[in-house]
């Protein structure tokens, strides 16, 4: 079956009695739902008290003497990451270790076919997260460059952080409310704000998916309306797909004009798949 590897990844294992009552302090998602169903990978965002990204994360029960959860997220999150998880354990009974060395993380464009697979749609499309020894021969894979990747991410409209996702936005913007955020959990921090902003039903920008007819787009060309007024930017691009924001201006648009960072009109953009309510 085809496979991506993702490479070394940050991540933490979190154990001990109060692993779960911990954690789920922490994350947007209801970390008991990994108890009842273990081998389903969680996406889950970590917010600050304003509600406001700080990771992007993806949640596993690990079977263990004890409660065990592990928390995975980019590489270059893991320091900032190690710093947040542990910031607000002080009386708890639960242990966080970095074993980011250890492991590397494969995901299979299949249904989980092994013990060890954890059922995710990463891409959009169904899929399974392995984890494998950091020295694992992959040889016997076949296994999908990054750039058919990260097409396959943005056909399906799947936002990434570095590019759509990024420290201090909203997750909602982001539409990650629908796959990433509990309502029902209970506290966390910046659960305030979050359950705020699904009460209004406001947020200042949406991520959307677009079909290109033109070319000399990049990432940063400017999306304007028919009066030339700035409405969005895109983020990502595998021509003739792309993602980008659309700025409340542009609400209830569905065709764009796509212009360079000069200001050149260089294509038209319609808008295919969005999170605008």
């Amino acid at each position: 079956m085809p496979a991506i590897d993702l490479g070394m990844r940050c991540l933490l294992e979190i154990h001990g009695p109060d692993a779960v009552r911990y954690l789920n302090g922490q994350v947007t998602q209801d970390v008991r739902l990994l108890a009842r169903h273990p081998k389903q990978a969680l996406a889950s965002c970590i917010t600050d008290a304003k509600g406001r990204m700080q990771a992007f994360v993806t949640l596993y029960w690990h079977v263990a003497e004890q409660p065990t959860i592990w928390i995975e997220a980019p590489a270059d999150l893991r320091d900032a990451l190690i710093a947040r998880v542990s910031r607000y354990l002080i009386a708890d009974d639960a242990e966080i270790d970095d074993i980011s060395e250890q492991y590397r993380l494969l995901h299979l464009i299949d249904e989980p076919t092994h013990d060890n697979d954890f059922s995710h749609a990463r891409f959009g499309i169904a899929g399974a997260d392995r984890w494998v020894p950091a020295t694992a021969n992959l040889t016997d894979l076949a296994l999908w460059g990054q750039e058919k990747a990260e097409r396959l991410r943005i056909e399906n409209g799947i936002p990434a952080w570095g590019s759509e996702l990024t420290d201090g936005m909203l997750p909602p913007e982001a539409g990650l409310d629908a796959s990433a955020i509990s309502y029902q959990k209970g506290c966390y921090i910046g659960q305030e704000v979050i359950s705020r902003i699904k009460s209004a039903g406001k947020v200042n920008r949406r991520l959307a998916h677009f079909l290109l007819e033109g070319n000399g787009v990049t990432v940063g060309s400017i999306l304007t309306d028919e009066s030339g007024a700035v409405v969005g930017e895109i983020t990502s691009l595998a021509h003739p797909h792309a993602l980008g924001y659309v700025s409340k201006k542009g609400f209830g648009l569905s065709n764009f004009c796509v212009r360079s960072t000069e200001g050149a009109t260089v294509a038209s953009a319609v808008l295919s798949l969005s999170n605008q309510r």
